[in-house]
């Protein structure tokens, strides 16, 4: 690993500045799950990185007028152990306990997760299905990005340069909901298929990850959903595989949430 400059700022301003004027060669530093490995194989070379752990409000949860506003910078494990998303979105609480090891969890955040913008982000199917506002700052000042509209390609996102995400915003609504993740381990390994179910005043909405460049929502119908998806093959599984299990996996979610 070759030597980089590193930079606590205090405030989002500053590190909206500082991420500004870095360039590409600037990285965040929120959990450093992905990052770090990232680097260690040289897959990424660079000049600067901007650790985001002592800006306030980033590691806030909160709820405000029936809406979850969870900061960028809350790891999955306070996602997971929450009282308040447990009561509020049990279903995004599922979802963070399904994910890595206890040790990963601990330090990886919800902003990582989203910003990595992989087609197999665990969070991203329930915040689709949950509506999930993000909250952006950037030179230009803060501006909201619907879920739906965040992810544009794999490992590609909506933020425009110098933009920092500060905050996700979820709409407490009433409904249950569920997630199914299958992967060759219940944790630990990123999903083969994802898919996940909020079914609320009788009306179900259906979200998939790993079956497509990116998250996205799809009819809530197994064969439908199947038929949307455009997944690749690898050395996880096969397209076609991939795409049986979108089918299998909305089934039994829709027979879950009835």
């Amino acid at each position: 690993m070759r030597p980089f400059d590193y930079v606590e700022p205090r405030s989002v301003d500053e590190a909206v500045a500082l991420l500004s004027r870095g360039g590409e060669r600037t990285r965040l530093l929120a959990g450093g799950t992905d990052l770090i490995p990232r680097l260690r194989r040289r897959q990424w070379r660079i000049d600067r990185l901007i650790g985001l752990r002592r800006i306030d409000g980033l590691r806030d949860l909160t709820l405000e007028d029936g809406v979850l506003a969870i900061g960028a910078g809350v790891t999955l494990e306070e996602l997971a152990a929450s009282t308040t998303v447990s009561d509020v979105c049990p279903l995004l609480a599922e979802a963070a306990r399904l994910m890595a090891s206890p040790q990963v969890r601990a330090l990886a955040t919800i902003g990582g997760n989203l910003c990595h913008a992989s087609p197999a982000a665990d969070l991203a199917p329930p915040l689709l299905c949950l509506n999930a506002t993000l909250r952006a700052i950037g030179p230009s000042g803060g501006r909201d990005i619907p879920i739906g509209e965040f992810f544009t390609g794999p490992g590609r996102s909506a933020l425009r340069d110098g933009e920092l995400l500060v905050q996700v915003r979820v709409p407490a609504v009433e409904g249950r909901g569920v997630y199914l993740k299958f992967s060759p381990r219940r944790a630990m390994d990123l999903a083969v298929v994802g898919v996940a179910c909020f079914r609320s005043h009788g009306v179900a909405t259906v979200a998939v990850g790993a079956a497509a460049p990116t998250p996205l929502r799809v009819p809530a119908s197994p064969d439908e959903a199947a038929a949307r998806c455009s997944p690749i093959d690898d050395l996880r599984a096969s397209a076609e595989y991939r795409r049986e299990m979108v089918r299998v996996l909305t089934r039994r979610a829709l027979e879950i949430v009835p």
